[in-house]
C-alpha cells in the first residue's frame, strides 16, 4: 500500500492527479472498446461507424451533463426520463411540425425542462427533501402530466413531426462533422469552462466536499443547488429536442434508457457519487465508452438481458475500484 501511495504522489506531482487519471482511464476504455469492436466486427472502427457511435453518445452526454452537475454536490436527478420525454412531446405538439413555430416551441420546451429542474432544486434546497425522493416524485409528476395532457399520445397534434429546420439541424453536418457532435462539443467546452474556471464551478465543488463549510465560507448553498438542478432539467429537455429531431417524431418511453445511461456515464467518467470530485470531461468519455460497449455487445449478438448484466457489472467494478483508490490515497 505504501508503494501505491508513493506512486500516486509521484503522479500527482507531474499533473496526473486522481481526477485526471480517471478521465484518462475513461478515454482509454473507449479506445480499447473500439479496438475490440474492430476485431469482433471488421469495419467497426471505420470513420462513419465511429461518427455514428459518437452521435448516439452525444444524446447520452447531454443528459449526463445535467447529471454531472447534481452528482458533484452529492445529489442525483431521477426525473430525467420523463422530463426528456415530455420535452420531446411538447416540442412536436407546440410546433405542429412548422418552421414558423419552431423558435417558440424550442423556447417553451427548454423552459419546461428548466422549470422542472427548478422545482426539484427549490424543494430539495429549501424544504430538505432528499434528492432521490424529490426527483423520483418529479419523474412521476412529469409522466402523469405528459400522459394526461397528450391523452396517452392520442391527441391530434401528438402525431406531428419535429419542424424540418430542427430535423435538418440535427441531421446536418459542417465540414463532414455531424451537427449533433458539434453541439455536444460546444456543451463540453462550456461545461468544462464553467466547472474549471468560474466562481460558480468552485462553489459547486466546495458544496460537494462540505456543505457546512461552504455555507460558513459565504457560499449561497441553496441558490447554487437550485441552479444546478435547473441546469439538469434544461439539459434533459435539450436532449429530448435533439432526439425528436433525430427520429422525427416523439414516442412514449423514449426517455427511459437515459436515466441509467446518464448515471452510468457519470460513474464510468470517474465522478465521485458522493460529490466534490470529478469532471464533465470524464463524463463525456464515459458516455462514449458506454455507447461503444453497447455497440460491441450488439455486434456480438448479445441479448438484452446479457447487456443489462454487463452494464451492472461494469458499474459495480468501477465503483469498487474508485472506492479502493480513494481509501489508498
Amino acid at each position: 500500500m505504501a508503494r501505491r501511495t508513493n506512486l500516486a504522489q509521484r503522479l500527482d506531482r507531474i499533473g496526473l492527479t486522481r481526477d485526471v487519471r480517471r478521465i484518462v482511464y475513461a478515454y482509454l476504455a473507449a479506445i480499447l472498446l473500439f479496438a475490440v469492436g474492430q476485431i469482433v466486427h471488421p469495419g467497426f472502427a471505420r470513420l462513419d461507424s465511429i461518427a455514428a457511435i459518437l452521435t448516439v453518445a452525444s444524446f447520452v452526454g447531454l443528459v449526463a451533463a445535467g447529471q454531472t452537475f447534481v452528482v458533484l454536490i452529492g445529489g442525483i436527478d431521477l426525473s430525467v426520463p420523463w422530463v426528456l420525454n415530455g420535452a420531446a412531446i411538447l416540442l412536436v405538439t407546440t410546433s405542429l411540425g412548422q418552421d414558423g413555430r419552431a423558435a417558440y416551441a424550442l423556447l417553451v420546451t427548454l423552459g419546461m425542462g428548466a422549470a422542472a429542474g427548478l422545482v426539484n432544486g427549490v424543494i430539495i434546497a429549501f424544504l430538505g427533501v432528499p434528492a432521490v425522493v424529490m426527483t423520483l416524485a418529479m419523474n412521476g409528476i412529469m409522466e402523469g402530466l405528459t400522459l394526461g395532457l397528450s391523452g396517452g399520445m392520442t391527441c391530434g397534434s401528438c402525431a406531428s413531426y419535429a419542424p424540418p429546420i430542427v430535423q435538418a439541424a440535427v441531421h446536418g453536418s459542417v465540414f463532414g462533422i455531424p451537427a449533433a457532435l458539434i453541439l455536444w462539443g460546444v456543451v463540453i467546452a462550456a461545461v468544462s469552462f464553467l466547472l474549471s474556471f468560474t466562481t460558480f464551478g468552485r462553489k459547486t465543488y466546495a458544496i460537494g466536499n462540505n456543505v457546512k463549510a461552504s455555507y460558513l465560507a459565504g457560499v449561497n448553498v441553496r441558490l447554487v443547488t437550485v441552479l444546478l438542478y435547473a441546469l439538469s432539467g434544461l439539459f434533459a429537455a435539450l436532449a429530448g429536442i435533439l432526439l425528436v429531431g433525430f427520429g422525427g417524431q416523439a414516442s412514449l418511453g423514449m426517455g427511459d434508457p437515459y436515466l441509467f445511461q446518464s448515471i452510468a456515464a457519470v460513474v464510468i467518467g470517474g465522478v465521485y457519487m458522493l460529490g466534490g470530485r470529478g469532471h464533465y470531461l470524464g463524463t463525456a468519455a464515459g458516455a462514449v465508452t458506454l455507447v461503444a460497449l453497447v455497440s460491441v455487445l450488439l455486434a456480438m449478438n448479445m441479448p438484452d438481458y446479457g447487456r443489462n448484466i454487463i452494464y451492472g457489472i461494469v458499474i459495480l467494478v468501477l465503483l469498487l475500484l474508485y472506492g479502493r483508490e480513494q481509501k489508498e490515497e
